[in-house]
């Protein structure tokens, strides 16, 4: 098995040399495409399990594959880096920008959505308060589930577009959602400095394999399974690494905690 594993291994590296001679070898492509569709299919499905109903995964997977074929357009086999680390965040990225494309909501949605809005505005006139679940499903004359599916539906009609016009100004430049919503997720500066000076510190000392493991587990957020794909090890053996470093920089960091204490006191 790891012998067969080996040979598969190397004849993918010929396919790779061969079509970076000649990139315009569309059956040389289509072999590699092939070869990292699951990639494509993986992350198309990772990320539709989290969307609401409405949006079809072969939609998703399609944008994906013209990411894989950016990717394998784009990739440098000179770097030394393994294409699924390299292809999985033009992957991604593709199908994201295909969602922020596209008008997702159905309409059936949106009426249910503008039906739901103005029971709500009928009980809060009645009740003065906001109204409790069961009482919008008897106001709706829907069953409790009906109406949670439906409260479930209408959050995705909340997406709204950032290039759309917030209000028009003198100038000739129109101000967008965009340019007046704020990015909760921005870093601070100095926050980023502190990420990474502790990153060199954790992962100081450690090969390239622990060092791989260490940031593609905790700062690119992959499972140990992927981490095992791109490593070409056993799910069970990144696990066990894992483990290891981790008591290791514990041992380092508990030995350094004076250190560490005085610093934040000056």
């Amino acid at each position: 098995m790891a012998t067969t594993a080996v040979a598969d291994k190397e004849e993918i590296q010929k396919v790779w040399e061969e079509f970076k001679k000649d990139t315009s070898n569309k059956v040389l492509r289509n072999q590699l495409m092939e070869r990292y569709l699951p990639l494509v299919k993986y992350n198309g499905e990772r990320i539709w399990q989290r969307l609401p109903e409405g949006v079809e995964l072969d939609d998703l997977v399609s944008a994906g594959i013209f990411g894989l074929m950016d990717a394998i357009l784009a990739f440098d086999l000179e770097r030394g880096v393994k294409f699924e680390t390299y292809c999985v965040p033009r992957i991604r990225g593709a199908i994201l920008d295909e969602l922020r494309t596209m008008d997702w909501v159905p309409r059936l949605v949106r009426s249910k959505a503008s039906k739901l809005a103005a029971a709500t505005k009928a009980l809060e006139k009645k009740h003065g308060r906001q109204p409790t679940h069961p009482e919008l499903a008897e106001q709706m004359e829907l069953s409790l589930p009906e109406l949670e599916k439906m409260v479930s539906d209408a959050n995705a009609v909340g997406l709204i577009s950032l290039n759309k016009k917030w209000y028009e100004t003198d100038s000739y430049k129109d101000v967008r959602e965009i340019d007046i919503l704020e990015d909760k997720r921005g870093e601070d500066p100095t926050r980023r400095v502190q990420k990474n000076d502790l990153m060199r510190l954790v992962t100081k000392g450690l090969n390239r394999n622990e060092r791989l493991i260490i940031i593609l587990y905790y700062y690119e957020e992959l499972t140990m399974k992927e981490i095992g794909a791109t490593l070409d090890l056993s799910e069970s053996r990144v696990s066990q690494m894992h483990s290891s470093i981790v008591a290791r920089l514990q041992g380092q960091l508990g030995r350094r905690r004076n250190e560490f204490g005085q610093a934040a006191a000056g």
